[in-house]
């Protein structure tokens, strides 16, 4: 099928639901944007025709395929079949012939991995020497065989090591994610769909998941789903292995050192289903690596002897637990100490860590980077408590595991704080050239990120008046802001990691302090104010305007159509066409990743806030490169007035619409005055009635 991997999600999705499915929870279900999924679905009705489906619509409602259910069903067969993993991802392509390599060690030519990934022997060869860095590292080697192909030595534990640190890697990328799916039962392995499953093959990942989940001991049942998956996808790499009559070497002195272990016992049990189940004799030291995997392993509880551990008194742990507090913060320990959370976190995390460090089994902390860049005091003092169980269980402590007892060690520093602290609700002012556009997209991006420890409002560069400047806590501006007595914090309008985390340091700071003293707004002033964005809605409604232009039309053409649209006079014309340019200058206002464009600017060419919509005459795409294939455009005019906060409030609520709410620029990109009129006048009812609530 002559799909893109994306689209086959988008099939897999509405065939298995059946119904009609908003495009939203389309987007959420497979982790891109509404405009990404729109744009998948342009192309869809020509790739249906041969199954005799059709790809059926409504705005407002959802997408839906039509077809007998005969038809529905083959389809839904065919892309359950195959591999939906785009071989143009390099990265992708690469992590699977890491797994490919795993599952099977034997001499294989550069053709065979070729025709698996569907890419040229060249590729191979170069994707070969990509991942070969990594292969090292796990103490496995590439040995090159002129004629005969490739194969990859090292030793049993290396292989076993190797296997745990790629799961551990990328438990939580689509690639295993795409292995199984979360049933009522937690465990239920979906052997139907492609990933890893049709790189196994033989669906060896379902019938060992079918033997583990036959298992009642409360150590598999307490597994938390990434060790689950972790177990079922490592035993499923060995069982492969096995099944080609692939030698496991034995290491006699690992296995007399955990015979006795009551997880031993555990694997044994697994191993006996497994015999059963493939009607094979599985190597003894086998056991052995999966009662290792088990006892390095994350339960979801931790239990001693039938009772939660932090309800017994098991004096090693507390002991070791309460010197690594004190070695961590001497002067604050006894508050730590305190920290039940802290203490019954900590427990569950040391027992797989021992496991860990006893069997030189390596663990990855994808977030050890930030950990030590973001918290360098906390990562270093948990250095000190990470020699103490180095001392304690004489194994040398690496850096990933320093990194958890960071994150341990840090949330308990931090609910320690709050405890000392009054935190309050910060009151920060977002600045943009106008207050409607990039400020908009911005407060978006911060209310997600935030949520209610912050209150925001936008502003246009000339609105920071004294008085707003007396209300705010600081100020985040995406253009250079001088002479104004504020915090001032001036960011990319993209906002990068290292703008989010200035900011999220300014936060932490501002929580902490009072709030500014400012009187009262007075009751008449409030009415006025109520009024006034009354008068202002009504206008706004009433004017809008909806118009066409010429699809080859030019950005500067473009300008002029929409001054003359918006005024009869020509110096007024003149005006709207300057400041339009002059805004553009400041930052391009094309978003082609939403697909539109937002020409907004304060201007004295109006005398009256205006919205418009424009569009071309055939509702395509703008030809002009200079529109980057969007279909809409549209306009807000601030007029230069006493009203310039509560217009660029109003016009700022429907920028943000644009982004939040995928119905009403559906509506909006439909041309319909009407339509859009309505729409318009909902979304402002709701904004004038938030505004209310305000007062109150």
């Amino acid at each position: 099928m002559n799909l893109t991997p994306r689209l086959k999600q988008i099939l897999l999705i509405m065939l298995e639901e059946g119904q009609v499915i908003p495009v939203k929870e389309l987007a959420l279900r497979i982790g891109v944007s509404k405009r990404t999924v729109q744009r998948e679905l342009e192309y869809i009705g020509n790739s249906l025709k041969a199954y005799h489906i059709t790809f059926e619509s409504k705005t407002g409602t959802g997408v839906w395929l039509s077809g007998s259910d005969e038809d529905k069903k083959q389809l839904l067969e065919e892309l359950r079949g195959e591999d939906n993993y785009d071989v143009s991802n390099r990265e992708e392509r690469r992590k699977r012939l890491i797994l490919e390599i795993l599952k099977d060690k034997g001499l294989k030519k550069l053709f065979y991995y070729s025709s698996q990934f569907q890419v040229s022997e060249a590729t191979i060869s170069s994707d070969l020497e990509a991942i070969e860095g990594w292969l090292n590292a796990q103490q496995l080697t590439i040995r090159r065989k002129p004629g005969s192909g490739i194969e990859i030595s090292g030793t049993e534990e290396s292989y076993r090591r190797a296997i745990r640190t790629f799961i551990e890697e990328n438990i939580d990328t689509q690639m295993i994610r795409e292995s199984y799916e979360v049933g009522e039962s937690r465990k239920e392995i979906n052997a139907a769909y492609g990933g890893m499953n049709q790189i196994l093959k033989d669906d060896v990942l379902k019938r060992v998941a079918d033997c583990i989940d036959g298992m009642s001991d409360k150590r598999v049942l307490t597994l938390t789903e990434s060790s689950y998956v972790g177990l079922v996808l490592h035993i499923s790499i060995a069982m492969s292995r096995i099944l080609k009559n692939e030698i496991i070497e034995q290491k006699e002195n690992l296995s007399r050192e955990l015979q006795e272990d009551d997880d031993y016992a555990l694997a044994k049990k697994i191993v006996q289903k497994l015999e059963e189940e493939f009607e094979t004799e599985i190597p003894e030291i086998e056991t052995t690596y999966i009662c290792l995997h088990i006892k390095g392993a994350k339960h979801q509880n931790i239990e001693w002897n039938g009772q939660k551990i932090i309800e017994v008194e098991r004096k090693e742990l507390l002991d070791l637990i309460n010197e690594m507090i004190n070695a961590f913060d001497s002067e604050n320990a006894f508050a730590i100490k305190q920290d039940d959370e802290f203490i019954q976190g900590l427990l569950a995390h040391l027992q797989p860590t021992f496991v860990r460090l006893l069997h030189d089994m390596k663990i990855s902390n994808p977030v050890l980077a930030d950990i030590k860049k973001n918290y360098p005091e906390i990562f270093e003092k948990s250095k000190r408590a990470a020699a103490v169980l180095e001392k304690w269980i004489g194994k040398p402590v690496p850096e990933t595991e320093v990194g958890f007892l960071t994150i341990h060690f840090g949330a308990a520093q931090v609910r320690m704080e709050g405890k000392k602290e009054n935190i309050r609700q910060v009151s920060v002012g977002i600045i943009c050239a106008s207050g409607i556009g990039i400020s908009r997209l911005m407060l978006s991006k911060l209310d997600k990120i935030f949520k209610e420890r912050i209150r925001m409002e936008t502003y246009g560069q000339k609105d920071i008046t004294p008085y707003v400047a007396s209300k705010v806590d600081f100020f985040i501006s995406s253009i250079a802001i001088r002479q104004l007595d504020a915090d001032v914090l001036q960011v990319n309008p993209l906002l990068d990691s290292d703008d989010i985390e200035k900011i999220r340091q300014k936060i932490f700071h501002y929580e902490r302090i009072p709030k500014k003293d400012h009187e009262e707004t007075r009751f008449t002033m409030e009415l006025e104010q109520v009024n006034v964005l009354a008068m202002q809605i009504k206008i706004i409604l009433r004017y809008m305007e909806v118009f066409k232009v010429s699809n080859d039309i030019s950005f500067e053409e473009l300008v002029v159509a929409i001054s003359e649209k918006m005024s009869p006079y020509r110096d007024r014309q003149v005006m709207i066409q300057e400041d339009i340019e002059e805004r553009e200058k400041l930052g391009s206002q094309i978003f082609a990743e939403f697909g539109f464009a937002l020409l907004h600017t304060r201007t004295k060419g109006v005398i009256r806030p205006s919205f418009s919509v424009c569009t071309t005459k055939d509702m395509k795409a703008f030809n002009n490169t200079y529109f980057k294939g969007i279909n809409v455009v549209l306009v807000m005019l601030l007029p230069v007035d006493e009203n310039v906060k509560v217009n660029s409030e109003i016009l700022g609520y429907i920028s943000s619409m644009l982004i939040e709410d995928y119905d009403f620029l559906t509506t909006i990109t439909g041309g319909d005055k009407e339509e859009i009129q309505s729409a318009l006048s909902r979304h402002l009812r709701k904004f004038f009635n938030q505004y209310l609530n305000k007062l109150q």
